[in-house]
């Protein structure tokens, strides 16, 4: 396995893209179509895979994501962001009360590599997709680490979210790792928009 790509983007482009998170869901809670910049920077063009979660509480409440993208980032993340808002079928839709009360986290993906000797998986530096005929799960790489979780228990749980048994990454599956560049309100202590 070659080593995925360390992703970077200026402090100023993740602050815009929590920006456009923030604005889009709101937008959409109030019936309204999500203001995207026009034009957009350069360096919000590229389509890359991206997963936005949504926080209350430090309680994860929404993330919906794409690992392959189809369109550029920013647009992209204004549709990740209202989809894990109101989309994500383990939680009841956000409503406009409860969005001063949210923080977005954003986590921009590299392209999946295969993994061929799971000891080169690191903890907290590596996502994990893994496939089993229909089945796919996927794990963040914060997921592991804010969990405390081992390799062992980090493929485990990638197994049990694609629907599998939990060993089953020893048989027959495909494994792929990914990077993921993480940023957040909370880091960056953005205060919501009212």
């Amino acid at each position: 396995m070659s080593q995925p790509v360390t992703l970077q983007l200026a402090e100023a482009d993740q602050q815009l893209l929590l920006q456009i998170a923030r604005n889009a869901v709101q937008a959409y809670l109030n019936g309204q179509r999500p203001p995207l910049p026009d034009p957009p920077p350069e360096t919000l063009m590229g389509s890359l895979g991206i997963f936005v979660s949504v926080h209350k509480g430090g309680q994860l409440r929404g993330c919906i994501g794409s690992i392959l993208a189809t369109n550029p980032l920013y647009r992209s993340t204004a549709e990740c962001a209202i989809a894990a808002a109101v989309g994500d079928p383990r939680f009841m839709p956000l409503t406009q009360k409860e969005l001063a009360d949210v923080d977005f986290e954003i986590s921009v993906l590299s392209s999946p590599e295969y993994v061929q000797d799971v000891n080169h998986i690191e903890v907290g530096k590596h996502g994990l997709l893994i496939s089993k005929n229909s089945a796919r799960g996927l794990l963040l790489p914060q997921v592991a680490s804010e969990r405390g979780w081992s390799r062992e228990r980090f493929l485990e749980e990638t197994c049990k979210k694609a629907g599998l048994r939990s060993d089953d990454w020893k048989e027959d599956a495909t494994i792929q790792c990914f990077t993921a560049l993480v940023f957040s309100e909370k880091q960056s202590h953005l205060t919501a928009t009212q």
